[in-house]
């Protein structure tokens, strides 16, 4: 039904959109802190904005909280005591912007169900979003494109289980340190870095409480952590912001960038544009647009490089984010902005994307 006004006037029919964010990763409260900075920039005058939270347990609910009283190092959570969201009332949204970030959000399997209700989405479709989710098929695509990586081993469940001391000897081979992350989980959660040979069950047994499926990678000698960001245009070719770089503070316990580095007591600096010469900026930003070409990705990403003494000090590919985070403290958006794109025009630009993308296969 077409709207009318009290005038008689035809009123044009707003989009809506549903925001979903929360969800049953280890990310959960990232994902709500990246929902409440993107539904605040939503221009409410031009469209009708539905936030859905999904509970730690799967629950889906219509959250309207915005988490102003937050404690300082504390992390949101959806709530009990919204009403639910019916799956049904997904397929009458125009748009949904799917905030969710690691396992049952970001790696596929909600892009499907959008996919089979005929519900347009921001963001990679499903092949690219499971690929860029797990880790050893992320770095098997990256390979065949040629791009360069550190030595990683794939350690399967049956396996570490089953096979012990084959599966240790692969990892030996890689030589120490290394660092053993879950397969499948963002935000450093579940990553060990291992130092001596005697820490690497402990650090397998850390990740698989994430992933049963774990991957080892060699460490980065001396590395520099540097991140690209790529969204498409309107005529959807991909196209690559400024470089970044991350700096851990040397004072601190972090030997790495690690989850509370990254979300909780502000021990890292994001640095737009990278101190670096500007012919190694522009081979990230092409590394970066391969990247997001080799695993089909759509809409968004954020592809994260080291720049190492271990390769005879070249430029390494880590991995990409095909959903990275818009929390204050995220790479994404402040690349972005250096790039001449501000955080709401960011999130129409992507909106804009979505609506125009066609539904089916592409």
């Amino acid at each position: 039904m077409v709207p009318v006004s009290q005038a008689g006037r035809v009123e044009p029919v707003r989009t809506t959109i549903a925001v979903v964010f929360g969800g049953q990763s280890s990310e959960h409260g990232v994902s709500c802190l990246t929902a409440r900075e993107v539904l605040a920039v939503i221009d409410r005058d031009r469209y009708d904005v539905v936030p859905v939270g999904i509970t730690p347990d799967g629950r889906w609910v219509e959250e309207t909280a915005v988490w102003d009283d937050l404690e300082p190092g504390a992390l949101p959570s959806v709530r009990d005591g919204f009403p639910p969201f019916s799956w049904d009332r997904v397929r009458e949204v125009d748009v949904v912007f799917p905030l969710l970030h690691g396992p049952w959000g970001e790696d596929g399997t909600i892009q499907g169900l959008f996919e089979l209700a005929g519900v347009r989405y921001v963001g990679a479709g499903v092949m690219a979003s499971a690929v860029g989710m797990d880790k050893p098929f992320t770095k098997t695509v990256f390979s065949a494109a040629g791009l360069p990586q550190l030595p990683y081993v794939t350690v399967q469940p049956w396996e570490w289980d089953a096979k012990r001391d084959r599966a240790e000897a692969r990892i030996h081979a890689l030589g120490l340190p290394v660092f053993v992350k879950p397969a499948r989980a963002g935000s450093s959660s579940g990553v060990t870095p291992v130092h001596d040979w005697d820490q690497l069950e402990d650090a397998v047994l850390a990740a698989r409480k994430f992933d049963p499926k774990v991957i080892v990678e060699a460490a980065a000698h001396d590395k520099r952590e540097v991140e690209c960001a790529v969204i498409q245009d309107e005529r959807g070719m991909p196209i690559a912001s400024e470089v970044g770089e991350i700096v851990v503070a040397a004072d601190t316990d972090h030997e790495y960038y690690d989850f509370e580095a990254k979300y909780l007591d502000g021990t890292s600096t994001n640095v737009v544009p990278a101190d670096l010469p500007e012919t190694v900026r522009q081979r990230i930003r092409e590394y970066a647009l391969q990247a997001f070409d080799a695993i089909g990705c759509e809409g968004l990403a954020r592809v994260d490089f080291f720049l190492t003494s271990s390769v005879g000090g070249g430029l390494v590919i880590n991995e990409i984010n095909t959903m990275p985070g818009f929390t204050p403290f995220s790479m994404f958006p402040k690349l972005w902005e250096a790039s001449g794109v501000d955080y709401p025009e960011l999130v129409e630009r992507l909106i804009q994307l979505a609506l125009q993308r066609p539904l089916g296969l592409r």
